[in-house]
C-alpha cells in the first residue's frame, strides 16, 4: 500500500506534523497512527483467516485469478515477445557483439559478427563427408 513512499516523503510529513501540531503532540499524533495502522492489520489478517477457515480450498481457487492479475502489475510488453519468440534470449540476433565487444562465447570477428564456437573435425581415415540434402 505504502510501496512507493520513500524516506524524503516521510521526512516531510513528520515536518509537516512538527509544524502543525507543535512539539508536545506530535508524539501522541504518532503513536494513535501506528495504533490505527496495527489494528487496520490484525481486522485484515483476521477476515482473511476467517475467510479462509470458511471457504476452505475454494479460498486457493479464488486466490489464484488475484495472483494473475498482480503478476500482470510488472507487465513489459518487450520481456513478453523476447520470451515467447525468442525463449527468453535477450539478445536473439546477436548485436550485443557488435563494435567488437566480447560476449558470453569470447571474442568476435573485425566485422561484428561473433566467432564460431568451434571448428568440425577432420574426417578420419575412411570416413565420408556428410552429404548436403540442398545439393542435388
Amino acid at each position: 500500500m505504502f510501496e512507493s513512499v520513500g524516506w524524503g516523503e516521510i521526512l516531510i510529513i513528520v515536518v509537516a506534523g512538527l509544524f502543525i501540531l507543535g512539539p508536545e503532540r506530535l508524539p501522541e499524533a504518532a503513536s494513535w497512527v501506528a495504533k490505527s495502522v496495527r489494528k487496520v492489520r490484525d481486522f485484515a489478517t483476521g477476515a482473511k483467516t476467517q475467510l479462509r477457515e470458511e471457504m476452505g480450498p475454494e479460498f486457493d481457487q479464488l486466490r489464484k485469478p488475484l495472483e494473475d492479475l498482480r503478476g500482470l502489475r510488472n507487465f513489459d510488453p518487450k520481456r513478453v515477445v523476447t520470451q515467447h519468440l525468442f525463449d527468453g534470449d535477450t539478445d536473439p540476433l546477436g548485436l550485443n557483439n557488435v563494435n567488437g565487444a566480447n560476449g558470453a562465447n569470447g571474442a568476435s570477428k573485425p566485422n561484428g559478427h561473433p566467432a564460431p564456437a568451434s571448428q568440425p573435425e577432420p574426417l578420419k581415415p575412411g570416413e565420408r563427408p556428410p552429404v548436403d540434402p540442398d545439393a542435388t
